[in-house]
């Protein structure tokens, strides 16, 4: 009885740690989304900035409780905007303390010719028609200027304290948001999405002898310093194939199951020598003995060879769609990428074309293979395709926060066109094209319009059809 509760709290436990993986999977890919991220960090940052600012205020009389208010705004866009118009650092200080300067001057002459006492509507109308003039000549033109120049009316004869604590703040401020973007939020791709860490161990199932789509998997692992490939092959078995002693000939001879796993060592072998060579990648020869050479077979390959990326061969079935082998490959928990040449046996891709629909873990997914592929220096290009002209905006904005994460040349385009007419034409400018799986996408959806990658057989370029494994 003492054995069965503690298998069932070891059941317990293990349920436990899937579903913690699993919620801490989903925040992770929750963050991954940029507008999520900004969210989050002005929930964060911006609160705890202003209380910081708060003790200041009350640890010196040097900074006034009335710089909050355009404060507050000012570090709002700032993180809220981090690629936005306003989001300079010079000129959210410059704006605010030449906004307080004009108020600080408005209010000074208005009292010089007698126009003062009170909150005086000159002071407020001059104050922000310099404030108008010199943000504008100086290119700094911030809304939390004219707060800042209207706010100086109240402060009594604390002007130069005012002034003072704008610059101190507003500097405080910008300081922490430079290393919240430089630090963290531009380099939100090597802490955030898995691509970029991962994938570097590459597995390669060897069917039909594709040359090229190894060399594409070592091109991918050979960008990162711990990178690996792993070239897999299956030769069958005959279940009664037994050497006999009793007959002519030498009973050491080795069955034809093991002269067919020998030859495709060799030539596997050759194959992972001049890898090594070429893309500067350590390279390594699993064969194996089975009936065929399945999808099972191959994830359960690259599990017990540490390997978290698939690159296969494509293959359809009779009738059209991917086949059998893919489609068990895409159920697995491992990324893959499905490779179909043009018929150009190529060795480097020195362009590339990323087709998107969203900036979601695919598309960064792509984008990274991308830059490890392509020719260092050359720009990639990002596409996608609108059906009518009113979503161009959102779509410009989202190809800019998918490319923002990324260093590197880019190069965007929206286009208001059906996306295998946009790509059929562009194609032959590139070596190759990335699309995603459409396994993120629901049935209704893949019904109403088929993936992608179904009406690009006859594309002028190499096709990657980029999977997301599921995590278990």
């Amino acid at each position: 009885m003492l054995e069965g509760v503690r298998a069932r709290l070891r059941a317990l436990a293990r349920r436990l740690r899937r579903l913690e993986r699993r919620e801490l999977e989903a925040a992770v890919r929750w963050l991954e989304q940029t507008g999520n991220l900004l969210h989050l960090s002005v929930l964060v940052f911006v609160p705890l900035l202003i209380a910081a600012v708060t003790w200041l205020a009350n640890a010196t009389p040097v900074i006034s409780f009335l710089l909050f208010p355009p404060l507050a705004s000012g570090t709002f866009t700032l993180f809220a905007e981090p690629e936005g118009k306003y989001a300079s650092p010079g000129k959210f200080v410059g704006g605010m303390t030449v906004g307080a300067c004009c108020g600080w001057l408005a209010l000074a002459l208005t009292a010089a010719v007698g126009l003062g006492g009170g909150i005086s509507a000159w002071g407020a109308a001059l104050g922000v028609f310099c404030t108008g003039v010199c943000t504008w000549a100086l290119d700094l033109e911030v809304p939390t200027a004219f707060s800042t120049a209207l706010l100086v009316l109240v402060t009594g004869n604390a002007q130069v304290a005012y002034v003072l604590g704008i610059v101190i703040s507003s500097s405080f401020v910008a300081a922490a948001f430079v290393v919240w973007r430089d630090r963290f939020y531009e380099q939100r791709a090597r802490y955030l999405y898995r691509t970029t860490s991962g994938d570097d161990h590459v597995l390669v199932p060897m069917t039909d002898c594709e040359e090229t789509v190894a060399r594409f998997a070592a091109s991918i692992a050979g960008a990162h310093d711990a990178g690996k490939v792993v070239l897999f092959d299956v030769v069958e078995t005959v279940d009664d194939e037994q050497p006999d002693a009793s007959a002519d000939g030498d009973p050491d001879e080795p069955t034809p199951a093991e002269r067919a796993a020998t030859d495709a060592g060799r030539r596997l072998e050759s194959l992972a020598t001049d890898l090594q060579s070429a893309y500067d990648v350590p390279c390594e020869v699993v064969v194996a003995a089975d009936s065929d050479l399945s999808s099972g077979l191959v994830l359960e390959t690259a599990r017990a060879e540490n390997c978290d990326l698939i690159v296969t061969p494509y293959a359809e079935r009779e009738g059209g769609g991917l086949s059998s082998f893919i489609t068990g490959l895409f159920e697995g928990e491992i990324d893959t990428i499905v490779f179909r040449s043009n018929g150009v046996r190529r060795t480097r891709w020195r362009s590339g074309l990323v087709a998107v629909r969203g900036a979601g873990d695919t598309a960064r997914a792509m984008l990274d293979f991308a830059i490890r592929v392509t020719e260092s220096g050359r720009p990639i290009s990002v596409c996608t395709c609108i059906d009518r002209e009113s979503r161009r905006r959102v779509a410009e904005g989202t190809l800019a926060d998918l490319v923002d994460a990324f260093a590197g040349p880019f190069e965007t385009h929206v286009v208001t066109a059906a996306v295998e007419d946009y790509l059929a034409r562009i194609a032959p400018r590139y070596d190759v094209c990335f699309v995603g799986s459409s396994t993120d996408r629901s049935a209704a959806s893949r019904f109403v319009s088929p993936p992608t990658f179904r009406k690009l057989s006859d594309l002028e370029a190499d096709v990657a059809i980029v999977h997301r494994g599921r995590r278990r």
